[in-house]
């Protein structure tokens, strides 16, 4: 059903930004390109918020973590990115670990996390983290039963160190549906500027979906306290998602909103 646009809409539609937005798909959709351009001004707005919590953090000496969980292809790096790409690289860092070596191995399961903290005025973001150990690595037989469990037993006392160290921990899960997983990974695949995002943990995810799923809630149902909640991120529409992140990381550190920047 055809609709007369508004003055408003008009001028919004007129801009390079919608434009990219119409004609990067087609058929030609005048709502798609009107929900980019808010999703753009919104974005602007919360950035601008980002770096008055980074200057309030640097002048403060303030420490803060943002855990990223989800399931493959949610989102995670995409969210990222939209939160770093204007603030000031010399005070943030992203982590996304290896597999750990054969040193790493042997030590205590958290330290090779320990060793990424923030220093003073630093803001850290873990694409994913030490929570690897509650759903991918047992899930995929990466770790025992055993650690697994251990994990599970000592996870909520090591974040009350963390957040009684003073440092901010921010933890956030970005959870998308199957067919939607299915649908991102098949674009992945044809595209040959994003297939190094393929792993082989990606191409068992739909079949390993029940698992990953058994494996998740337990670890709500331990993980999400009072003290260091958990917030779910529906992440089936990308624009939505990181707006809905970035709120939520605002939300969650109290940092100075009357700063100037």
């Amino acid at each position: 059903m055809k609709r007369n646009l508004s003055e408003k809409e008009v001028r919004k539609l007129n801009s390079k930004q919608a434009l990219v937005a119409l004609l990067s798909k087609e058929p030609l959709n005048v709502e798609r390109g009107l929900r980019y351009v808010n999703y753009q001004r919104k974005l602007k707005k919360l950035q601008v918020e980002l770096i008055r919590l980074q200057t309030w953090a640097i002048n403060n000496n303030e420490r803060i973590i943002v855990v990223f969980e989800g399931r493959d292809a949610a989102g995670k790096g995409g969210a990222i990115r939209r939160i770093t790409e204007r603030i000031n690289p010399r005070h943030m860092r992203i982590v996304a670990l290896p597999k750990p070596s054969k040193d790493e191995k042997s030590q205590w399961y958290f330290q090779r996390y320990v060793e990424q903290f923030p220093k003073a005025g630093e803001i850290v973001l873990f694409d994913r983290s030490w929570y690897n150990r509650a759903v991918i690595e047992p899930v995929n037989n990466f770790c025992s039963s055993e650690e697994h469990k251990i994990f599970m037993n000592q996870v909520n006392d090591f974040e009350r160190m963390i957040l009684e160290s003073g440092i901010h921990l921010v933890k956030i899960y970005m959870s998308i549906s199957k067919k939607e997983q299915a649908k991102r990974f098949a674009d992945i695949k044809s595209d040959p500027l994003k297939q190094w995002k393929m792993t082989k943990l990606d191409e068992k995810a739909q079949d390993l979906w029940e698992q990953y799923t058994e494996y998740k809630k337990a670890m709500f149902e331990k993980t999400d306290t009072e003290l260091s909640p958990w917030k779910i991120i529906r992440a089936n529409r990308k624009t939505e998602a990181r707006v809905n992140v970035i709120n939520h990381i605002l939300q969650r550190i109290p940092y100075d909103k009357t700063l100037k920047v």
